[in-house]
């Protein structure tokens, strides 16, 4: 995964809020990486609508 990389999100590991939640499926775009609970590499992605959060690499897919 890539700095500007479109991605699709797949599902999600833990609870999240209604926000985020409505996410699943849908396109974004990679911003920056981050790093998470002391040893995981989260991923920060900007959706169309300007809302921007991070996931985990796992949750993630390339998209088209």
């Amino acid at each position: 995964m890539e700095i500007g990389q479109k991605v699709r999100v797949r599902r999600l590991r833990d609870r999240s809020s209604k926000q985020v939640i409505e996410r699943l499926g849908k396109t974004g775009v990679i911003k920056s990486f981050k790093m998470v609970d002391g040893s995981g590499i989260g991923v920060v992605v900007r959706f169309d609508d300007n809302f921007t959060t991070w996931f985990f690499e796992d949750e993630l897919e390339p998209a088209q």
